[in-house]
């Protein structure tokens, strides 16, 4: 008992406790374990050993083994795709396509975001010729991921592959309806060139601007047409541009890209006003890349007058960039309308001058208002000496203010004065307007005689006056507006008028005087829109036999149209006949219409210089019409040519295939 209590009262030693505490002069980092045991190799495993297969039972055996460890793999953590494809590659370099298959669908079944699967899925299918099973594959991808541009690149370059065209546009246009990024727009553009399908490219690109528009997108859409001889397109195509931006969103960009076009169909003027539009709008800072071009087309084409306009030009921004700077700033305002009244037009001068008077001076000081005094004294000196004008607008601020003392007496008497000493459109219209305001129509209708006396070409006026006199009721009076305006020796727009007119009797309900109308305008022009205009006129009467008369139009414009020059605008024509025929024609009237079409060509003729020495040849198209006598043997000649390159093509099949030949006559 007492020996046990020794032994339990035994102490246990205790740990000996580090009184050096410091760091080791050697320190042995992680990275050194790591690398000494891969110099050991001491977590290395020796290679499986080399297995040979003899018989099927142990390629069964083999296989049922690899499958295991596959289905374990992906047991044991499902989302690691790379398990799913290794196991699938493993069953297609055996041959088994559906077992492959079953394993990319259980994968997509887990995730089908990934798009390695599909990549792999489809290039399985056709990488074993399953042309069917991999457009399965592309639709379904396609349609579940359509943000994806992988998979539509990948299918339309399948289709083009395998020479199903038609296949190939169908899924770009499907890819069209997502509005991709811009890439994708000029991929199907270049498809489509590749075919030579240059209208179809046409209307890609007319959406393409529409669903990204930016500037280089609208030049890169002029380049083409102008790269395919379309020259009077690429021009609209700049124009269209340019009244797309507006204003407010100018590039310098586009309108240097239009002049550069312009410059090369050797249209110089067209330059300088396109360089002079843009100089006007666009601030100094934006523009620098615009005057280093317009310097150097002046220095090229240009005269002295020309490079003045340059400097002018330059000076003119200078002084911009100041006034904005400062607009009470007035030293700078009359160097700037001392620079314009130089150079400039009156109506600009007047511009300048208006936005320099409208600076008020902020504070009653007599030095700033000295200042501003001079710019009314400078503008009236101006108009009095340089315009010889008399202010239409000051008469009309002083009738006005006649107005606002309700001394309408006065006013009248002062608007008359100034129609007697200085009769202007804007003073005949600010009384009439006034007149109007009182509902003094006999005024009114006594004005509008005056100013039709003092510009009897202004068509807008005599449209107006009809107008009035149709709001008043007066049906016959309106009428006989309108034919004394149409009787008029010189007219300004004289085919606003007449659409006017036509308008005015259309809402009348008067079909005949209408048809008449129509006529007696194609008596004296031929131009297309009046017929297409009118046989849209008889279409819409929605009269008994207003399609055989719509028709009739037709081929009455198509018999006198044949000996126009301008073949572009008889195309249009029948293209607008064919539009009809299609909607309510039976399948005799498209026939014939369609035998009317004509041949859309290529020919080349010389250029000439302004001196008239030879600037080499240019390519254009034209167009050959069927009824035209003239170019019956052209027409043959393209039916022979067409059959001798069909007789070629057939020849050069049966050279390739002579085997098959054999085989049909041995049979």
């Amino acid at each position: 008992m007492a020996a046990s209590t020794a032994a339990g009262k035994q102490r246990i030693p205790k740990v000996a406790k580090v009184k050096n505490k410091a760091p080791a002069e050697v320190q042995i980092t992680a990275e050194q374990l790591l690398r000494e045991a891969k110099e050991r190799e001491l977590e290395l495993l020796p290679p499986p050993p080399q297995q040979k297969i003899t018989d099927e039972e142990e390629l069964n055996d083999y296989k049922l083994r690899k499958r295991k460890t596959f289905e374990d793999n992906i047991r044991k953590n499902r989302t690691v795709i790379s398990n799913w494809i290794k196991y699938a590659q493993w069953e297609e370099s055996l041959k088994e396509i559906q077992r492959a298959r079953s394993i990319y669908e259980r994968a997509l079944d887990v995730d089908y975001r990934n798009i390695t699967l599909w990549l792999k899925y489809a290039e399985m299918e056709m990488k074993n010729r399953q042309v069917n099973h991999a457009r399965n594959i592309w639709d379904r991808a396609i349609t579940t991921l359509p943000r994806v541009n992988q998979f539509w690149y990948k299918y339309t370059y399948m289709e083009e592959m395998l020479g199903n065209i038609a296949g190939a546009r169908q899924v770009f246009e499907r890819w069209m309806e997502w509005q991709p990024e811009e890439q994708a727009w000029h991929s199907y553009i270049n498809f489509e060139l590749r075919y030579k399908e240059v209208d179809r490219a046409r209307t890609i690109y007319e959406r393409f601007v529409l669903v990204h528009p930016d500037v280089k997108n609208w030049i890169k859409y002029a380049r083409f047409e102008e790269k395919h001889g379309y020259f009077a397109h690429a021009r609209k195509v700049y124009e269209r541009a340019v009244e797309f931006f507006g204003d407010e969103h100018m590039d310098e960009h586009l309108y240097v890209a239009f002049a550069k076009f312009e410059e090369n169909q050797k249209e110089f003027e067209r330059v300088r006003v396109i360089y002079k539009y843009a100089l006007d709008r666009i601030s100094k800072q934006e523009a620098q890349e615009l005057f280093k071009n317009y310097t150097i087309f002046e220095k090229k084409f240009g005269d002295r007058r020309g490079i003045e306009d340059i400097i002018v030009s330059k000076r003119r921004f200078q002084y911009e960039e100041e006034v904005k700077a400062n607009p009470h700033n007035y030293d700078a305002w009359f160097d700037y309308l001392r620079l314009v009244e130089s150079d400039a037009e009156a109506e600009t001068v007047r511009e300048v001058y208006e936005r320099a008077i409208a600076n008020v001076p902020p504070i009653q000081e007599k030095r700033h208002w000295k200042r501003y005094i001079y710019l009314w004294v400078n503008y009236a000196l101006y108009e009095e000496l340089e315009a010889k004008f008399t202010f239409a607008k000051m008469w009309l601020l002083y009738a006005q203010f006649e107005i606002r003392q309700k001394n309408l007496p006065f006013a009248r008497r002062a608007l008359g004065t100034s129609i007697g000493k200085c009769p202007k459109n804007k003073l005949f219209k600010g009384y009439i307007e006034l007149e109007l305001q009182l509902r003094e129509f006999d005024r009114c209708r006594k004005l509008y005689e005056k100013f039709l006396e003092f510009g009897p070409e202004n068509c807008t006026s005599w449209i107006k006056f009809a107008e009035l006199e149709t709001i008043l009721g007066d049906i016959e009076r309106a009428r006989a507006i309108y034919e004394l305006a149409i009787s008029q020796p010189r007219l300004d727009m004289p085919e606003v008028l007449w659409k006017s007119y036509i308008d005015f009797e259309i809402e009348q309900e008067e079909t005949e005087r209408t048809r008449n109308l129509y006529r007696r305008l194609l008596q004296r022009t031929q131009h297309v829109k009046v017929w297409i205009s009118f046989a849209q006129f008889e279409l819409s009467s929605g009269k008994e036999g207003s399609l055989a008369k719509c028709r009739q139009i037709y081929e009455e414009a198509n018999k006198t149209m044949r000996n126009c020059e301008e073949k572009e605008e008889r195309l249009m024509l029948l293209e607008s006949w064919r539009s009809f025929e299609d909607e309510f024609g039976t399948a005799s009237d498209k026939e014939r219409v369609d035998k009317l079409m004509p041949e859309k060509v290529k020919k080349r003729r010389k250029v000439q210089t302004d001196d008239g020495s030879d600037a080499g040849w240019e390519e254009y198209y034209d167009y050959i019409f069927p009824e035209d006598a003239a170019n019956q043997p052209n027409l043959k000649l393209l039916a022979m040519a067409k059959l001798w390159k069909k007789q070629q093509q057939e020849k050069e099949v049966a050279e390739q295939d002579p085997d098959k030949d054999v085989d049909e006559n041995e049979s």
